[in-house]
């Protein structure tokens, strides 16, 4: 079983930035994608950033240019740098990841979500 834990997460002013983590530990083969999502009060759920392997990164347009998504494969983390944030990026985040175990079961996991707060 894969467990995602999530970190970063807090309140900021508008313009400022927080950096997410997202650290997968357990028995893992291989992660095929690393991905963000939020949900803010009232709303689905969207898709924010993904990382393929191999792939090509997707940024919903709502972030692009303001928010970078990245990963340490050797630590099986994925990271969510966020810069010139704005009021309406406050959500609780959630990384989702993607793969294989040893066992070579596919599995896709969701971290527990962390809150992020943007006050104008």
């Amino acid at each position: 079983q894969v467990q995602l834990v999530e970190s970063g997460g807090g309140s900021v002013q508008a313009g400022g930035s927080l950096t997410l983590s997202c650290v997968a530990s357990g028995a893992i083969f291989r992660i095929d994608n690393m991905a963000w999502h939020r949900q803010a009060p009232g709303k689905q759920r969207e898709l924010v950033a993904s990382l393929p392997s191999g792939g090509i990164t997707y940024y919903a347009d709502s972030v692009k240019g303001r928010f970078t998504i990245s990963r340490d494969s050797a630590k099986n983390t994925v990271y969510l740098q966020m810069n010139s944030l704005k009021p309406e990026d406050t959500a609780v985040y959630y990384c989702n990841l993607g793969g294989q175990l040893p066992t070579m079961r596919w599995f896709n996991d969701w971290g527990q979500g962390t809150q992020v707060t943007v006050s104008s």
